[in-house]
């Protein structure tokens, strides 16, 4: 009960302020992730507030910001284009049941797989990625959008040195707005991106057949929302334990993710995931309880409901500004000094990761084969297996399975005793191939007429030979 407290209301003011910060920053994502899965813009608002809002609750990474997402937006695109609205509110339901039956099965475990190459390829990727998605805002316009632009990266990053009671990215956007509604100068602004709400979101059922064959349809693209929206988010929450030196419940929060989903889908909006951008300016701009992430989802909708007139107005440039910030924070910059240190396998996933996060604009797909390569180094670099020839005693040294037997039972072409011990005193069997190589070199030479002792085996190598021979 008191790290609930703790959680809720430990750090009051600073979550407050970040999450006003937070919730003037997911405007402008939400409307360009339903543009492009292309539903009306109250698909992505509504999803962003009821996500933000149920994973302050349910979520196991206080501080973690959690909305509509480019990730998530992706996988919809084309049910939304054959299907319709109905069938994307369908998936998303769909998509928060299996996040949470996932979420039960401890998913969050499988994490202690991905290696640190992959996980700087990750952070990387998605700081290029803030950076990228920032530039149809800056490039071909006029003078003066790059100046707002530069103006307000110099002041997010400027502030902190002399006052800190107030996010600088807040006062960043409230400084600069008003200097462009008093100057009058024409800039890009929120509203022209799309038009916004002025209702709460309503409960309803998505309006479609319950039989198999709607179920075929949106199965495929559920499991696939899943897969991502639980890897962005088991990552981004990993990024923020990282960043604040503190834990969080994995589990927990792939549960909340699924139960985040499962409600937003009811309420007219698009599945979602953590944004590790927002979050990293929550955590940057102080927020660090679940208070900061309620408060993003309901500023977000007290700004699009009640301060439409005035959000509308607040210019790109300045958004573009924080954003960039963001991608800078978000890069880890000792990345160079890694390409420099480690081993050129793990230097070659984490660039291999970023390329194809880049290409794909998958995270899931970059993470997953990031994961797989590293694995095949892995599996390359450990399957080193020696045998050697000693007074009628074949010594073998490393560990025999899968990927090393191959080379164990090339070592015995050219046996010319009659009689052989092969010793496994530094070896060990992990697998059936193992036992497998063994009984085929055994069998092969005895063929000749060569006699084989085997010996050597330590206790766990002994029971799975007696077991698989």
């Amino acid at each position: 009960m008191n790290n609930l407290k703790q959680q809720w209301f430990g750090n009051v003011r600073a979550d407050m302020l970040a999450g006003i910060v937070v919730g003037l920053a997911l405007i402008p994502e939400a409307l360009a992730f339903a543009f492009i899965v292309g539903v009306d813009p109250r698909v992505a608002l509504y999803a962003s507030f009821t996500i933000a809002v149920i994973i302050s609750f349910v979520g196991g990474r206080p501080g973690l910001i959690s909305a509509a997402t480019g990730a998530m937006a992706l996988v919809l695109v084309s049910l939304m284009a054959n299907h319709g609205l109905q069938y994307v509110l369908a998936a998303t339901v769909l998509t928060g049941v299996i996040q949470f039956i996932l979420g039960g099965f401890g998913v969050a475990n499988l994490m202690r797989f991905i290696p640190n190459s992959v996980m700087l390829g990750f952070v990387n990727a998605l700081g290029i990625m803030i950076f990228i998605t920032q530039m149809p805002y800056l490039l071909g316009s006029n003078s003066m959008t790059y100046i707002f632009a530069i103006v307000t990266l110099i002041l997010v990053y400027a502030i902190p040195r002399f006052f800190t009671s107030i996010p600088a990215p807040l006062i960043a956007i409230v400084v600069m707005t008003s200097i462009a509604l008093i100057s009058g100068v024409k800039l890009q602004t929120i509203g022209d991106l799309g038009t916004m709400p002025n209702s709460l979101p309503l409960f309803f059922l998505p309006d479609i057949p319950l039989n198999f064959e709607t179920l075929k349809i949106i199965l495929p693209y559920s499991l696939a929302l899943s897969i991502v929206g639980l890897l962005e988010s088991l990552l981004t929450s990993q990024v923020l334990d990282d960043m604040t030196d503190t834990s969080s419940n994995k589990n927990k929060e792939a549960r909340g993710q699924g139960i985040a989903n499962f409600i937003t889908g009811f309420f007219g909006g698009m599945a979602g995931c953590a944004l590790i951008g927002q979050s990293i300016i929550n955590v940057k701009s102080g927020g660090r309880g679940r208070l900061s992430t309620f408060t993003a989802g309901v500023f977000l909708m007290f700004l699009i409901i009640v301060l439409g007139d005035v959000v509308i107005k607040i210019p790109m440039p300045v958004l573009v500004g924080v954003m960039i910030m963001v991608s800078c924070t978000t890069f880890n910059w000792g990345s160079f000094k890694f390409l420099k240190q480690a081993p050129k396998s793990e230097s070659l996933v984490m660039l291999l990761t970023v390329a194809i996060i880049l290409y794909t604009h998958n995270l899931a797909i970059g993470v997953v084969i990031g994961v797989i390569l590293s694995s095949l180094f892995f599996v390359a670099k450990i399957s080193r297996v020696t045998v050697t020839y000693d007074k009628d005693e074949y010594k073998v040294k490393g560990p025999l399975f899968f990927a090393s037997t191959t080379k164990f039972i090339q070592s015995f072409d050219n046996v010319t005793e009659h009689k052989i011990v092969i010793n496994f005193e530094n070896s060990q069997l992990w697998d059936e191939s193992a036992v497998g190589a063994i009984y085929k070199v055994k069998q092969k030479l005895e063929q000749k007429g060569v006699k084989v002792q085997i010996q050597g085996f330590n206790s766990s190598s002994e029971q799975l030979y007696k077991r698989l021979i």
